[in-house]
């Protein structure tokens, strides 16, 4: 439950942004467009409203359950990390006990989404649990945390596929290859703000293990190897040339964001929004690929 101690200094936001920034939704928008984009391509562009929903409460419960762990797991280290020392468990505005609430009751919404789904997404839900939690541990003994962060994000369409159709086709493993490695691009990215405070903190990540100048360098690496995959996505899903149009917008603003990387590695809050914009370019590409006649481009 929320902290009683009134010794607790009042957060300067109501009870409903409070919860919201202890879950980071702010964060929905850098996911949440890629999910509904597969569950379009999955379902050819005929999801049931039943499927929609569902796998919307999939989504969103599987990454409240991880974020809920994460604070419970890291509030020591947030501690000390300047970033993230005023976040709700450390300052005790939140208890430990409502934070294992979230995470009970997030993760239940998961198994109940699954299971209303299909018998396979229900069997799997488990194994995405695992994943959401077990990245919490990483950093304190691998340097590859942010690609293991990049494999969880790579979960996602291979689950929405399995959600939607039932089975796991040779597309879906193109759109997982492509997530992985934008999801390790995206959090080296992040990574590269928290390089002084993960040292002090004897944390791994790749730029301390590696240095900031080549993780800067193998950035933009990874996203040419991402859009390469998403590339074959739309080649693989039969999609029309919306799609890679919408790839090309998405290639040149990715170069953007590498350029900003580049100059300041330590300024992650515009690379943070134009992650956003990616995942929104990518689910109008999808939409007007499957929606619009290729006679309009």
């Amino acid at each position: 439950m929320v902290s009683a101690d009134p010794a607790v200094t009042d957060p300067p936001w109501g009870p409903a942004a409070e919860f919201g920034r202890f879950l980071e939704i702010q964060n929905l928008g850098l996911n949440l467009p890629f999910a509904l984009a597969f569950l379009l391509t999955a379902s050819s562009g005929r999801p049931s409203p039943w499927t929609i929903l569902w796998i919307v409460v999939a989504f969103v419960s599987a990454r409240n359950a991880g974020h809920a762990f994460n604070r419970i797991v890291d509030r020591e280290y947030d501690r000390q990390n300047p970033r993230t020392r005023g976040r709700a468990l450390v300052t005790g505005r939140y208890s430990t006990r409502f934070a294992v609430l979230v995470v009970v009751v997030s993760s239940a919404a998961l198994l109940v989404a699954a299971y209303l789904l299909n018998p396979l997404a229900f069997v799997l839900a488990p194994v995405a649990l695992l994943a959401v939690f077990g990245y919490s541990y990483t950093k304190r003994f691998t340097a590859l945390t942010t690609v293991f962060l990049g494999v969880v994000e790579g979960i996602l369409p291979a689950a929405t596929y399995i959600a939607v159709r039932g089975d796991l086709p040779s597309v879906a493993l193109a759109a997982v290859a492509a997530l992985v490695c934008w999801g390790t691009a995206f959090e080296t990215v992040h990574s590269l703000g928290d390089v002084e405070s993960d040292r002090a903190a004897h944390l791994a990540s790749i730029p301390v293990r590696i240095g900031v100048p080549r993780s800067v360098a193998l950035i933009p690496a990874l996203h040419a190897v991402a859009l390469g995959f998403l590339v074959l996505f739309g080649v693989l899903a039969s999609l029309s040339l919306w799609f890679f149009a919408g790839v090309a917008v998405m290639a040149v603003v990715t170069a953007t964001l590498d350029l900003w990387v580049a100059r300041d590695p330590g300024q992650t809050a515009r690379p943070f929004r134009l992650h956003m914009a990616l995942g929104a370019i990518f689910l109008v590409a999808v939409v007007l690929a499957l929606y619009l006649p290729t006679t309009f481009l």
